[in-house]
């Protein structure tokens, strides 16, 4: 028996979800998002979806109400008899509190785990969590997609001789590692001191960058502190030239402002979270093509492994 897919989008992605639809050959599920005067969210699937595999689009950026709105979009789904229901999150937010590293804090991502399978979600399929192990708070399947393999397609069209890669901080250095490693190059760490969130005091490069055109790899840019002031650090060590990959452009507070004033040449984002206004340093990768794929795969049956390595 043939199952039908069915996609939707929140309204947060519905940008992305477009094109996600375009590449696997299919039209959006039609839905409605009604609002109470108090501004309570009431989304409709004005579709049926029984017995069908059901994609649910939305990245959960701020403002909250995107991660309330997908929420409510499962549960609509799952009270819809939907066959089996994945939550496809393209950026996953609150990944950033994945453990306790002080007293009387949250584990936000745990949480948010917990809150997805409590809703009715079957399957998550992510783009790289900000730490791995996230993938370990679900007791559900988890297809954890890398941005890696938008990224490797697009330098593999240019000239990498005088490259180095480096890392913006120690946390980084396995992502970073793996582009190295793909492409025989070397790799350089920045060690950042941080005196408080998004807020940077120094940086110490660990490695030799003179004279070389060096890539900051990193998964997340927010207010772009940490990768401005490595740009800087890297300059001031003898690098050429400083470009800079994040998959996720949160971008908040002063990051325009920070880029345009900083030392990198080019930052390359993808499209998890859109702009929230053009730069001429910041260019956009898209990574519907492979969310297309990796939908298609989960519904088929078939593997996915490829997605999760670049190949």
């Amino acid at each position: 028996m043939v199952v039908d897919v069915k996609l939707f989008s929140g309204t947060s992605s519905n940008y992305l979800a477009e094109k996600i639809a375009d590449f696997y050959g299919a039209d959006l599920g039609l839905m409605d998002l009604q609002r109470f005067s108090d501004g309570e969210m009431q989304p409709v699937i004005n579709e049926s979806v029984r017995g069908s595999y059901v994609f649910f689009i939305q990245s959960t950026f701020a403002p909250p109400a995107n991660l309330m709105e997908l929420l409510l979009l499962i549960d609509a789904g799952k009270r819809a008899s939907a066959g089996y229901i994945t939550a496809v999150i393209p950026y996953f937010g609150y990944a950033r509190q994945d453990r306790k590293d002080k007293p009387r804090v949250p584990i936000s991502a745990k949480l948010i785990a917990n809150l997805l399978e409590a809703a009715g979600a079957d399957r998550i399929m992510t783009m790289d969590f900000h730490a791995d192990q996230i993938q370990g708070f679900f007791d559900i399947p988890v297809d954890h997609l890398q941005s890696k393999a938008i990224y490797t397609s697009h330098f593999e069209k240019q000239n990498l001789d005088n490259v180095i890669f480096a890392s913006p901080d120690v946390g980084g250095v396995k992502r970073a590692r793996s582009y190295a490693v793909h492409f025989n190059k070397q790799l350089v760490i920045c060690d950042k001191h941080r005196v408080k969130a998004n807020e940077v005091s120094s940086i110490n490069v660990i490695g030799q960058v003179d004279g070389a055109d060096v890539i900051l790899v990193d998964d997340i840019v927010d207010t772009a502190g940490t990768l401005c002031k490595a740009a800087d650090a890297l300059i001031e060590k003898g690098a050429k030239t400083v470009k800079a990959i994040c998959t996720h452009a949160v971008l908040s507070g002063n990051a325009y402002e920070n880029i345009e004033k900083s030392a990198i040449s080019e930052l390359i984002v993808t499209d998890t979270i859109p702009l929230k206004k053009s730069s001429s340093k910041i260019k956009v990768l898209s990574s519907a093509k492979l969310f297309a794929r990796a939908i298609r795969n989960t519904h088929e049956h078939k593997s996915i492994a490829a997605l999760f390595v670049g190949r």
